[in-house]
C-alpha cells in the first residue's frame, strides 16, 4: 500500500476518534448516551440509517453481484422503500406514545414484560451474529491493503470502533455515520469513474453491459427458487425492510432519537430513496469493473472490488476508497455495539433489577458497550476461521442470518396491532415455533448433504428474499391458532 494511501486511512481513523470524543461531552444520563437526548435532526438520522444498514457488505459484495450478474438486485430496494412507507404509516406512531427507550418497550404494554424480554433476546442474538459476519467481511479489504492478516485487521478495526463508541455514545455513532456515508459514497463515485475510464468511457462500458444483459433490472418471472425477481423483491424486500426498520432496535433507536414523529417519517422514507441510489451506484461499479475486463472468473465476487481498489485506483483515491470501506464497516459496527448495549440495559438489566436511575444506567450501558464490542470481535474471528470456500456473497450470508428472526419479530407486531385475541402466551409460542423452523429453512441446503436429511433439498432451493415473508406468515398463523386454544387467567401488559 502506498504511503499516501495509508496516510489517508490513518487520518480518517484519527478524525473519527476525535469526533467521537468531542461529542462525548455533556452526557449525563442513559437517554443522552443511547438516544442523543432525542434532539437529533431528521437529515442526520436519515444519513445515519443509510450508513448503518449499508455496512461494508454493500461496498464489498454488491459490486461483485453487479460484475457477476445484472442490476436485478435493485428489485429488492424497491421493496425496501415500500416497507419503509408501511412502517412510517402504521408502526412509527406507536413508538412516539410515551417515553420508549427501545423497540421492544411497546410490546411490554401489550403482552407483558416477558414478551419484551423474549423479543429483545431474539434481537440480541440475531444482531450479534449478523454483525459478526459484517465485521469479518470488512476486515478483508483492510488486510489486503495494509498487508495484515484478517484476524489482525478484525482486532484493529474493532478496537478503534469500540473506543469512540464507548466514549461518545449514540451521538458519536450518528455523527460519525454522517461522515462515513460521505466518505464511502465519494469513494464509490471515484471508483466508478475510474472503472469507466479503464473500460473506454462510460458510453462504452454501458453499451458492453447492455449487450451482455447486465443492465437488466426487472425479472417478472414468478419463481420461488430464483433470488432476484420482481415479486420476490417487492414482497420479500418490503417485509424485510418492515422487520429491520420497524422491529429491529438498531434502526428504531435512530427513529426514537428524532425530535418528532414527522422527523422520524422523513428520515425513514427518505432513507429508502437514498438506498436505491446507493445500491445502483455500487452495482454499476461492478458492471464497470466487468466491462474493463477486471472480473476474472476464478476470483470470488466478494474480492473483486477490493482487488480493483488495490491494483487499479490512483494513489490517494485508493486510500479514500479503503477509508470508505472501513467507514461503512465502522458505521454499522458502532451502531450494533450501541443498540446491543441499549437493548441489554433497558430491556433486560433494568427490567430484571428494577434500577431506573439514569446515571446508573449510563454506567451500566458503557460497561455493556465494551462487553458487546469485545464479543463482536470474537464473533468475527469465529466466522473468519469457519468461513466456507464457496463464492456465496457475504451480504447474502448476513441477510440470511437476519431473516431467521426478522419474520417472527414482524409477526409479533402484526399480532399486537391487528389481532386483539392474541395474548403473551400466543406470541411467545409463535416465536418459539417459528425461529427453529426458519433455522431449518435457512440451512436446509447444507443440512440436506447429511445422510437421512436429503428430503430437505427442495426446501434449500427457496430463495432468501422469501425467508422473511415465510417466517412472518408462520408466526402470524401460529399466534392466531394458539389464541383459539383455552387460556388460563387472562394475561395483560403492565
Amino acid at each position: 500500500m502506498h504511503t499516501a494511501d495509508l496516510a489517508v486511512v490513518v487520518i480518517y481513523f484519527a478524525f473519527t476518534l476525535g469526533l467521537g470524543l468531542w461529542v462525548a461531552r455533556n452526557q449525563r444520563s442513559a437517554a443522552d448516551y443511547f438516544l442523543g437526548a432525542r434532539d437529533l435532526p431528521a437529515w442526520a438520522i436519515l444519513l445515519s440509517i443509510v450508513a448503518t444498514e449499508t455496512s461494508a457488505l454493500t461496498v464489498i459484495s454488491v459490486p461483485g453481484i453487479g460484475a457477476r450478474g445484472d442490476l436485478s438486485f435493485l428489485q429488492l430496494t424497491f421493496g425496501y422503500l415500500v416497507g419503509r412507507i408501511g412502517v412510517a404509516i402504521w408502526l412509527l406512531p406507536g413508538y412516539f406514545r410515551g417515553e420508549q427507550e427501545t423497540a421492544y418497550a411497546r410490546l411490554e404494554s401489550r403482552f407483558g414484560v416477558g414478551t419484551r424480554r423474549l423479543t429483545s433476546s431474539v434481537f440480541l442474538v440475531t444482531r450479534f451474529l449478523g454483525d459478526a459476519v459484517r465485521v469479518f467481511a470488512s476486515a478483508i479489504p483492510l488486510a489486503l491493503v495494509a498487508g495484515w492478516s484478517i484476524p489482525t485487521s478484525i482486532v484493529v478495526m474493532g478496537l478503534v470502533t469500540m473506543v469512540y463508541t464507548w466514549f461518545g455514545g449514540f451521538k458519536a455513532v450518528v455523527w460519525t455515520d454522517v461522515l462515513q456515508l460521505s466518505v464511502y459514497l465519494a469513494g464509490g463515485i471515484g471508483a466508478l469513474l475510474i472503472a469507466w475510464s479503464l473500460a473506454g468511457g462510460p458510453g462504452v462500458a454501458l453499451d458492453l453491459a447492455r449487450e451482455a444483459g447486465k443492465l437488466k433490472v426487472i425479472e417478472p418471472a414468478i419463481d420461488f427458487t430464483k433470488t432476484y425477481t420482481l415479486l420476490g423483491g417487492l414482497l420479500g424486500g418490503a417485509l424485510l425492510s418492515a422487520a429491520s426498520h420497524g422491529t429491529d432496535h438498531l434502526i428504531v433507536q435512530r427513529l426514537l432519537a428524532t425530535r418528532s414523529l414527522r422527523d422520524a417519517r422523513i428520515a425513514l422514507v427518505g432513507s429508502g430513496v437514498m438506498v436505491i441510489f446507493q445500491f445502483t451506484l455500487f452495482l454499476l461499479v461492478g458492471s464497470a469493473i466487468w466491462a474493463a475486463g477486471l472480473a476474472p472468473a476464478n476470483v470470488p465476487g466478494d474480492q473483486l472490488f477490493p482487488a480493483f481498489v488495490v491494483n487499479h485506483l490512483p494513489t490517494g483515491l485508493a486510500g479514500l476508497v479503503v477509508a470508505g470501506i472501513l467507514a461503512a464497516a465502522m458505521g454499522t459496527h458502532s451502531s450494533a455495539i450501541n443498540s446491543l448495549a441499549s437493548s441489554t440495559t433497558h430491556d433486560l438489566y433494568a427490567s430484571w433489577t428494577g434500577r431506573r436511575d439514569p446515571v446508573h444506567l449510563l454506567r451500566v450501558g458503557r460497561l455493556l458497550s465494551a462487553v458487546w464490542a469485545t464479543g463482536l470481535i470474537g464473533g468475527a474471528l469465529f466466522f473468519h476461521y469457519a468461513a466456507s470456500a464457496n463464492d456465496t456473497p457475504v451480504v447474502v450470508l448476513a441477510l440470511s442470518i437476519a431473516s431467521v428472526t426478522y419474520g417472527p419479530l414482524l409477526g409479533t407486531y402484526f399480532l399486537a396491532g391487528r389481532w386483539p385475541r392474541a395474548q403473551s402466551r400466543d406470541v411467545v409460542g409463535a416465536v418459539v415455533v417459528t425461529v427453529p423452523f426458519m433455522l431449518v429453512v435457512v440451512f436446509a441446503k447444507r443440512l440436506s448433504a447429511y445422510p437421512g436429511l436429503d428430503w430437505l433439498a427442495p426446501v434449500g432451493r427457496l430463495a432468501w428474499p422469501w425467508y422473511v415473508p415465510l417466517g412472518t406468515l408462520l408466526a402470524v398463523c401460529t399466534g392466531v391458532a394458539l389464541s383459539y386454544l383455552p387460556h388460563g387467567t387472562k394475561q395483560t401488559g403492565t
